[in-house]
């Protein structure tokens, strides 16, 4: 374990020389993003919804066609402004010498296929465990329509994987998040904040349906797929107008 921590200190010395070097060429707006990013990552891990170095988080920049993400093995506390990480959506990189989150696959797979500006995926202990049960989350309560209807359960694959990507895609089909069975869960926004959010409403939902289906000889009330809607409605006039 301390090799492996040295080890993890001389690739961030190596990231930060060659980051020092190439550091007039990051864009403005691409190093607030990159500060943006790794305050969501962190909040997940002050959340509870990663362990560890678990789980990543990505930002399309620009024009869209730059995705910035998390490095693969580095402790979010430890991220600095030059150690951003920086690829295409081919996944050629373009910012940075740190190595990509392993999940840059299903990251890049879900940008080519929608809209979408931002991808949180994490290991939340009550999503990962629905994941294991169920193929799609049962609808326990109406937030499930901001995410799009019934949360489907991407069947399981390894991970870093195509296979797990094109599974992902297809639990997307409709929605802004999934559950990744015995995995964890991916939500998608316009925003970081947007795809945190859904990520912990997500995390919420699984929580009250366990709670719920724990009592002995009562099963929790459903609502139908039309109230859903109904609510989806609704919750699209939700909230502050500028």
């Amino acid at each position: 374990m301390a090799e492996q921590r040295r080890d993890t200190r001389d690739m961030r010395d190596d990231a930060r020389g060659a980051g020092a070097a190439q550091g007039d060429t990051v864009p403005d707006g691409t190093a607030r993003a990159w500060a943006a990013l790794v305050a969501t990552a962190r909040r997940t891990v002050a959340d509870g919804l990663v362990v560890g170095t678990s789980g990543n988080v990505s930002v399309r920049v620009g024009d869209g066609d730059t995705v910035l993400v998390t490095p693969s093995g580095v402790p979010y506390d430890r991220l600095a402004p030059e150690d951003v990480v920086g690829v295409d959506l081919t996944g050629r990189r373009l910012f940075g010498t740190l190595t990509p989150t392993s999940e840059l696959p299903m990251h890049l797979a879900v940008y080519r296929a929608t809209d979408a500006r931002a991808i949180v995926h994490t290991h939340a202990v009550h999503a990962t465990a629905v994941s294991t049960l169920v193929r799609e989350l049962p609808l326990i309560h109406y937030m499930a329509g901001d995410l799009g209807g019934p949360v489907r359960v991407a069947p399981y694959a390894a991970y870093g994987t195509a296979e797990l990507a094109e599974n992902t895609l297809r639990a997307l089909t409709g929605r802004t998040a999934c559950l990744l069975q015995n995995h964890g869960t991916l939500a998608l926004g316009a925003t970081l904040d947007q795809a945190y959010d859904r990520t912990a409403q997500l995390e919420w939902m699984c929580r009250v349906w366990l709670t719920a289906s724990s009592v002995p000889g009562l099963s929790p009330t459903l609502l139908s797929e039309e109230q859903v809607s109904e609510a989806a409605e609704r919750l699209k006039g939700y909230g502050q107008r500028g």
